[in-house]
């Protein structure tokens, strides 16, 4: 529900734990009926109106409900109601992994959290020698790292995390109501406390995704919640036997240190808005300094999509520069005593100073030479990426963006709408918009390019892993003017911005599906598996078919992992009396892992492929950037 604060899982656990039997089955429902309910906002306070006579408050300093007592009911039923647990449960989850990013700047030099929407995260794994604390069970001087172990309580919290996440898999998104995605929440919260801040965002972030699907946003991506998925389950399942820097790394941190930068000549590249399904909302702007490497601004809070625009021009918090986020896209920043995060965000402390600076042309020094990286050593720096293509990015270069000269074609039609298909250097790559919320202008620009088609053009586009060539279109050089620049998401094209040969584009041609690469058999049942659950997969049909197929094309392990996960949907024994008995939860959720696993593994590969990228360049490209 727009306009509701964050809520600590830590509450919404203890609130729909707190319902009894009766009240959980009608949670669902009642969470229905309290979104349509009109809400006003009086400073920290969020007050529903339940019906004429009784209302709701939830107070929120900060942005944040952080106690059960903050969340108060006039009915007769309160504290017991089910009011209070419905509202908590259709409210944005606070990832407290992370603390929000609009929290004042720390001295020079200290941690600083990185904001759900920023460059940087809680699940990102910790940088060798950052020094941030990752649990009770870190390294001390008395024993090397590669000893180290995760304590029983890290044990607990991991597999509380797996069995919960396992059981929301089962049911599915259609199936994973309130109380559900409860005990996800409760499992996060206890991992933690337990110093396993990695797996506690992905579980947080999770809920989120499902809370997205169930409530039908248009920002919702099934792929997206897919990965989310895989990676909670992945990192749940490995920490408790793992050790030394796999088991660091499997821990994450809480915070990204902020270490002293020195002075540095930024180059402003472009901006996009921020929205997140968690209710926070703002913008980045992306910079460069004259090795190419990549530094990022944001500014990121609770909001929706006209935060997202609106913060474009906000003055960016770093020293007492005036620049808005849109002037620092096209011009520059001269920084002393910078600090900056292992994600390359720039901190901002009392000791920083920045003041305006002369920007560059995409076509111009500094910022040619992004250009002129090979576009399969781009591909292969984005794949082999810690995290992969949507990880932030870090300082050694690890991003997943793409810096491309393209010649404009025109739009194809595909299963999920249509996209720009651009020629670069012979390879066809697809366009798409980087999201799909109303407010923002991506889809309209796209389909204004579009028509520009025999249009080359400069453009930073975000990489999507798959059998065909595809990236998010963030930002592109005027198709009428080269030396201006457009950032997607937030300048609005017109017609009279278009080059005067430009025409209305035909109708869109049909694109070859992806789907027909053998291997969309195995990714559309781990797919179908996250939004319908276990129960559509266990109906009889043409499993053994596909498997067979699979087998056929030389893919028999896709096809022995789709044959299991198929037959860890159908395993239901009964009692002597012939009862069904309950499913196994975990071993469905260990054959699915198996098979996303492998899927991704596979379209990175078929991606590379796709690029005319070598596999063996990816692998390598993956070890130097995470070293």
């Amino acid at each position: 529900m727009a306009g509701l604060p964050a809520v600590s899982p830590a509450v919404t656990a203890e609130l729909v734990g707190a319902l009894s039997p009766r009240l959980r089955k009608r949670l669902d429902g009642g969470i229905a009926k309290l979104a349509a309910r009109p809400m006003t906002r009086d400073g920290d306070t969020v007050r529903i109106s339940v019906d004429d006579d009784t209302d709701l408050t939830l107070h929120a300093p900060g942005g944040t409900v952080t106690g059960a007592d903050a969340v108060r009911c006039g009915c007769l039923l309160a504290p017991d109601c089910l009011h209070r647990a419905a509202a908590v449960s259709l409210a944005p989850v606070a990832d407290e992994s992370a603390e929000p990013p609009a929290t004042p700047p720390l001295p020079n030099g200290t941690a600083e959290a990185d904001g759900p929407g920023g460059s940087g995260g809680a699940s990102s794994p910790s940088a060798p020698g950052s020094g941030a604390a990752t649990g009770t069970g870190a390294a001390t001087a008395e024993g090397p790292a590669e000893a180290e172990v995760a304590d029983p309580a890290q044990r607990d919290a991991a597999r509380a995390v797996r069995d919960a996440v396992a059981t929301l898999l089962e049911a599915g998104t259609d199936g994973a109501g309130a109380v559900v995605q409860a005990e996800v929440l409760r499992a996060a919260h206890t991992a933690r406390l337990a110093g396993l801040p990695r797996a506690a965002s992905a579980a947080v972030s999770v809920v989120t995704g499902v809370r997205a699907a169930r409530s039908a946003d248009p920002a919702f991506r099934l792929a997206d919640l897919t990965d989310g998925l895989r990676d909670v389950l992945g990192v749940a399942g490995r920490l408790p036997d793992a050790t030394g820097a796999e088991l660091a790394a499997l821990r994450g941190t809480a915070r990204q240190p902020y270490r002293p930068d020195g002075s540095l000549r930024l180059y402003g590249l472009f901006s996009e808005p921020v929205l997140t399904a968690s209710g926070y909302a703002g913008a980045v702007t992306w910079t460069a300094d004259a090795d190419g490497r990549l530094y990022t601004v944001s500014d990121v809070a609770p909001g929706g999509a006209g935060r997202a625009v609106g913060a474009a021009d906000r003055a960016v918090r770093i020293g007492d520069t005036s620049l808005t986020h849109r002037e620092l896209s096209r011009a520059g920043l001269a920084v002393s005593g910078a600090t900056v995060s292992p994600t390359g965000r720039l901190g901002a402390g009392a000791g920083v100073r920045a003041v305006r600076a002369a920007g560059a042309d995409w076509r111009g020094e500094p910022l040619d030479r992004l250009w002129g990286v090979p576009v399969g050593d781009q591909v292969s720096r984005a794949l082999g990426a810690p995290g992969g293509p949507g990880a932030p990015v870090r300082q050694g270069g690890g991003h997943d963006l793409l810096f491309l000269d393209v010649t404009l074609v025109g739009p194809v039609r595909e299963t999920g709408g249509d996209c720009l298909l651009a020629d670069c250097d012979g390879v066809p790559v697809r366009l798409v918009t980087a999201h799909d919320a109303p407010g923002l202008p991506y889809r309209e620009n796209l389909r204004l390019l579009a028509a520009a088609g025999g249009t080359r053009v400069r453009v930073v586009a975000r990489l999507v892993p798959g059998p065909l060539p595809r990236a998010l279109l963030l930002a592109t050089e005027h198709p009428n003017d080269a030396a201006a620049r457009v950032d997607l998401g937030l300048d609005r094209l017109q017609h009279a911005d278009l080059p005067p040969s430009a025409a209305r584009p035909a109708a869109a041609p049909t694109a070859p599906s992806a789907d027909e690469a053998p291997l969309h058999l195995l990714r559309r049942r781990v797919q179908q598996a996250v939004s319908g659950g276990r129960r559509v997969l266990a109906f009889p049909g043409g499993a053994a078919g596909d498997g067979n197929r699979l087998r056929r094309v030389g893919l028999g392990t896709a096809g022995d992992l789709l044959d299991a996960l198929h037959a860890a949907a159908a395993d239901r024994g009964r009692d002597v009396f012939g009862r069904l008995l309950p499913s196994n939860a975990g071993r469905f959720a260990h054959a699915w892992l198996g098979a996303a696993v492998y899927t991704a593994e596979v379209e990175r590969a078929l991606c590379a492929q796709a690029w005319g990228v070598d596999a063996a360049r990816v692998a390598a490209g993956a070890v130097a950037v995470g070293a």
